[in-house]
């Protein structure tokens, strides 16, 4: 990404914070090195910076995440001492200076007095030699700094070590694949409604807009684009004629065998994308209820339905322990999209390498369990459950359904005939990568009659 507006930045804006892009990515990258999450951040404070700047505030902080083990170990070699703690701003900014030397087609000149000029931005005068100096430094010894990195396996991967070593056992023969995948920009996939036409038509309208895109094979819904767009430049998108779903996350309605007068549960629904795309699969369905534990996330499950023009009812509740009206009723179908570790879903959202630990992979089984053991009293007998995640690891997944079987003499797991991805004790997973697609879990059960 080249930075066109850095001249016009250094001689006609000041450095005042809002207006300095690498001072504000280094803020919200101090953020998410202290444990929040980036899109909640960039959600809430990205609008403050101006349109113009967005593109490479954002370029900057998912550059950083993406990357951050193998800058981090970078910086420690260029750092005599370490910073202070307090300095985590100043260290996220250096980070940035060194993601835009290694990796963005910024000049390095500009680059590096862009850089220096946020110091100052931040109020951190004292840091302008620090920052001049170590970047200076990463411009005539890059070749020999990386070098000392080779031996570095966390660097090298550009993942934390506890990950790397999981990812290792659980898949000996793709781990490679599932690193390198996990370190690249994600594509945009597009799920088309074929309530309003179908995807070949779809594309040859994006042709005529200059907007290339390709199929997926046994996905009737989805589109690759080349490249990213805004979806607001997206033929039909504020009508609902196409939403953004990962091709990986499309799989899931297929599953579900859904038939006219059925009521389904989509348990742990926002932000809405498979409760959108059930009610395209299957319009004539009774009900339809969206359940989310967050007030603020089941907002957007209303507004995405409201752009797709469809309805169901929304419902706040705990899927863990169900009550209120929503959990008097059986259900015929009932997708359980848990929460997970979403080492699945890395390459979408970097940060996770940073947010995530290895103390958390029990904690979010444990709570797995629970729900699933909750939600299932309120499927009915001969219905269908979808469980469904975004990790890659068998303790959220075939690990966690194969001890759900033993516990519940009700539950039978049914075949997932699909070709793509990977069998496993129990259900089917599909790796980063693989058909362009996020990597996901699924294994489909049935309640005995």
């Amino acid at each position: 990404m080249v930075d066109r507006g850095a001249k016009r930045r250094s001689k006609g804006r000041g450095t005042h914070l809002n207006s300095n892009p690498r001072a504000i990515a280094a803020r919200m990258i101090h953020q998410v090195v202290g444990g929040r999450s980036l899109s909640d951040i960039l959600r809430r404070d990205l609008e403050q910076a101006g349109p113009e700047d967005r593109p490479l505030i954002q370029e900057l902080c998912y550059g950083v995440m993406r990357w951050y083990p193998r800058l981090d170990a970078l910086l420690q070699l260029l750092l005599e001492r370490p910073l202070k703690a307090r300095e985590g701003d100043i260290r996220a900014l250096i980070l940035a200076g060194c993601y835009q030397l290694l990796y963005m087609r910024v000049a390095d000149h500009a680059a590096v007095a862009e850089t220096v000029e946020a110091a100052k931005a931040l109020g951190k005068p004292w840091a302008v030699g620090l920052v001049n100096g170590l970047l200076r430094r990463l411009q005539r010894e890059q070749d020999q700094l990386l070098e000392r990195l080779a031996d570095n396996p966390v660097a090298q991967s550009a993942h934390p070590a506890w990950l790397l070593e999981m990812i290792k056992t659980a898949w000996p023969e793709q781990w490679q694949d599932i690193i390198e995948a996990s370190n690249q920009r994600p594509p945009m996939s597009l799920r088309v409604n074929l309530r309003r036409q179908d995807r070949d038509h779809y594309a040859a309208q994006l042709k005529r807009q200059g907007i290339a895109a390709s199929a997926i094979p046994g996905l009737p819904t989805a589109l690759i684009l080349e490249r990213p767009q805004d979806v607001h430049e997206l033929p039909g998108f504020l009508d609902g004629s196409v939403s953004v779903q990962d091709a990986g996350a499309q799989i899931a309605a297929g599953l579900l065998d859904l038939q006219p007068g059925q009521r389904v549960l989509d348990a742990c629904a926002a932000p809405g994308g498979k409760s959108g795309h059930i009610l395209e699969a299957e319009p004539a369905l009774a009900l339809l209820v969206a359940l989310d534990v967050d007030a603020t996330r089941l907002e957007r499950v209303k507004e995405n339905l409201q752009r797709l023009k469809l309805s169901a009812q929304l419902c706040q509740g705990d899927a863990s322990a169900p009550a209120g009206e929503w959990a008097q009723q059986p259900y015929d179908r009932i997708l359980l999209d848990l929460p997970c570790s979403a080492t699945g879903v890395i390459r979408r959202h970097p940060d996770i390498k940073l947010l995530r630990r290895k103390k958390d992979i029990p904690a979010l089984a444990a709570l797995q369990s629970q729900i699933l053991d909750a939600i299932w009293s309120l499927l009915a007998p001969g219905g269908k459950l979808l469980y469904c995640t975004c990790s890659l690891l068998p303790d959220e997944n075939e690990q966690q359904v194969a001890q759900f079987l033993q516990r519940q003499p009700d539950a039978q797991e049914l075949p997932i005939t699909a070709s793509r991805g990977h069998k496993r004790s129990c259900g089917r997973q599909v790796l980063p990568g693989e058909q362009t697609m996020d990597g996901f879990y699924y294994a489909l059960l049935e309640k005995r009659g």
